[in-house]
């Protein structure tokens, strides 16, 4: 959780993005739920997600292998995310971490 991760990490960064303004909810009338992802602020490694919504347990696994990889929040600038679908909501939280998410209302 964000409260567990602040008491290991101190200082984070979050990066928030509704299921609302995703192309892919949309269109199947799903759009309560978000992803929230969870920072370190010194060196932006990324240590916790949490996903609520549609297909949220299949949409996690990508969130662990990131997180298990010890990757960065800039991770982002790397991966391509097919359009439209869920797992954009992950993409663009991992731009809201670092200011970029353009999407979100």
């Amino acid at each position: 959780t964000e409260e567990e991760a602040r008491e290991k990490f101190g200082e984070l960064k979050i990066g928030k993005f509704p299921f609302s303004a995703n192309g892919k909810a949309m269109a199947m009338s799903s759009t309560y739920g978000m992803v929230k992802t969870i920072a370190r602020a010194d060196n932006s490694e990324l240590v916790g997600m949490h996903i609520l919504g549609a297909n949220a347990t299949e949409l996690i696994a990508q969130g662990a292998i990131l997180i298990s990889l010890g990757a960065k929040s800039e991770v982002i600038d790397y991966l391509t995310f097919a359009h439209p679908t869920l797992s954009e909501t992950i993409k663009e939280s991992l731009e809201d971490l670092n200011n970029l998410s353009i999407h979100k209302i």
